[in-house]
């Protein structure tokens, strides 16, 4: 790996990233250890997970042709960015977004890499979970049909996510390697296949632009952040590359575009006008006691669930490098940062009000800063300038993208604040 020390790097910076590179829980550690398979299933779980459920809401905002040029878009952009950071890991023999961050632009790069990652992944375990809250209750009520209004303890969605954080989540998010969780992803994209093969499909329409509309680039954004997990990913990958790693990267986000457009349309087409802003609330309304449609949402719980865990890791090692930069590895600082996390998340979804307001406002502030932001203007410092001035073609690439990116923000959270005024944001979709 080339270490060249970049121009726009102090001798201070130089020697901080050096010790980040030396401590335990750097990329040193796990290298070479996970498959190419397992590498696939662990990325492309990072990237589906409930974002799925709210696509076919999306699609109902915009029509079947719109939808698709966005989603289009964005898969290839997000392909585009990943290429970015691969690149830049590969320049300066570092593995870590925030780690990137510092080589780019000191503490302050590291800090707002470190607040990025660890708001959107809040924002992703937060929407996650509170999946688990309202669905688990309706499927336990429906397989034991309990009255509604029971007040038993396993009814209590309350109850039921502080125990699935406990038993599950928690211990699976205490292993020191990801690449452990590859078979828990493969098993939670399966169960997301499971729910793919069970929408049903009918005629609609192709083509529609209302004031929701709005919510529409922030939902297909959320749905394709796995940028926080690439270089982890990449750490553990077996025999890594650039190559190989931006080739599980774009295998990630290809089937996973497909998964997505799919769901998206039979979704739609199946419900039209009364789509809501989370599908599966959509069947439930059909027959809630129905066979095939118990088996999906169990199955989406099941996949929902085993996405935490991966999408933590990021949060965790974030954390470390944020409030313990020169810390070596300690198991008791590891299980109490997931521990403390965990917490705070399973509050935050106990009080939270709408999973739309969710999808929107994390995927209109924090997702094009990891997708678009800081991959271009991390690209643009980290790229040695007699290698590649900043006239050349690739960097004038990586400076639009980042314009792309400010662009984005600008105008996804423009477009939503607008709509919350009227009346309208909050209301559609909500539990």
């Amino acid at each position: 790996m080339n270490k060249q020390k970049s121009p726009n790097m102090s001798l201070k910076q130089t020697l901080t990233v050096k010790h980040y590179m030396d401590l335990p829980f750097s990329c040193s550690q796990f290298e070479g250890k996970t498959s190419f398979g397992m590498s696939v299933f662990n990325l492309g779980n990072a990237i589906m997970g409930s974002g799925i459920l709210g696509l076919a809401y999306a699609m109902s905002n915009t029509g079947i042709i719109f939808f698709w040029f966005l989603l289009t878009s964005v898969a290839l952009l997000s392909c585009y960015s990943i290429h970015l950071l691969v690149k830049c890991a590969g320049i300066v023999g570092i593995r870590a977004y925030e780690q990137l961050g510092f080589r780019a632009f000191g503490t302050p790069g590291k800090m707002a890499t470190g607040i990025a990652i660890t708001l959107q992944n809040i924002g992703s375990m937060s929407s996650y979970l509170y999946i688990v809250k309202s669905e688990l209750p309706l499927v336990i009520q429906a397989f034991l049909k309990a009255e509604a209004n029971s007040d038993v303890w396993y009814l209590n969605g309350n109850y039921l996510v502080i125990l699935v954080s406990a038993t599950i989540i928690l211990p699976l998010a205490l292993m020191k390697q990801l690449g452990y969780l590859g078979y828990t992803s493969g098993f939670s994209l399966s169960c997301m296949v499971f729910f793919l093969c069970a929408v049903l499909l009918c005629p609609s329409r192709v083509f529609l632009c209302s004031s929701q509309t709005a919510y529409t680039i922030p939902i297909l954004a959320f749905a394709f952040v796995c940028h926080p997990e690439v270089l982890p990913i990449y750490t553990e990958l077996r025999n890594p590359s650039k190559a190989r790693m931006q080739k599980v990267s774009n295998i990630s986000i290809f089937v996973m575009y497909i998964m997505y457009f799919l769901a998206a349309l039979f979704g739609y087409l199946t419900f039209k006008d009364k789509v809501e802003a989370e599908l599966l609330h959509t069947y439930s309304r059909i027959d809630p006691y129905d066979t095939l449609i118990l088996c999906v949402r169990v199955a989406v719980l099941t996949a929902v669930t085993l996405t935490v865990p991966i999408v933590l890791f990021p949060v965790r090692r974030a954390i470390q490098h944020m409030l313990f930069p020169t810390k070596a590895f300690n198991w008791l600082r590891h299980i109490a940062i997931a521990i403390v996390l965990l917490s705070f998340i399973n509050v935050l979804v106990i009080f939270a009000p709408n999973i739309l307001g969710i999808f929107g406002i994390i995927g209109a502030t924090s997702a094009p800063c990891l997708i678009f932001i800081f991959p271009a203007i991390f690209y643009i410092r980290i790229v040695p300038k007699d290698k590649e001035p900043m006239s050349s073609t690739p960097k004038i690439l990586a400076a639009c993208f980042a314009a792309l990116g400010i662009s984005f923000m600008v105008m996804s959270l423009s477009f939503i604040i607008i709509d919350w005024t009227m009346g309208d944001g909050l209301a559609v979709g909500g539990h």
